[in-house]
């Protein structure tokens, strides 16, 4: 990816799925399913923790300061549609 986007809307999915809005009116999908055992992740699993998925400073970030990085979400993410 080229150049820097971030993320604009969040919506937290059942099977630890997040659909995605980029700033260029994108829209993607990323499945965290491979790393959500995996540090610091595996706290969104209790509690329902990962459906408090919310937008700050461009990216998606969960409570105990939990984030994962605008460019990790767009490459590691497929297309829902074009943009608008």
């Amino acid at each position: 990816m080229g150049e820097l986007l971030d993320v604009v809307k969040v919506n937290a999915k059942p099977g630890y799925l997040l659909e995605l809005e980029f700033e260029n009116g994108e829209r993607r999908l990323f499945d965290m399913s491979p790393i959500i055992d995996k540090k610091p992740f595996g706290r969104l699993k209790e509690n329902n923790t990962f459906f408090a998925a919310r937008i700050d400073y461009g990216t998606v970030v969960w409570p105990e300061n939990i984030d994962i990085d605008p460019e990790t979400l767009y490459d590691r993410s497929i297309p829902l549609d074009a943009p608008r």
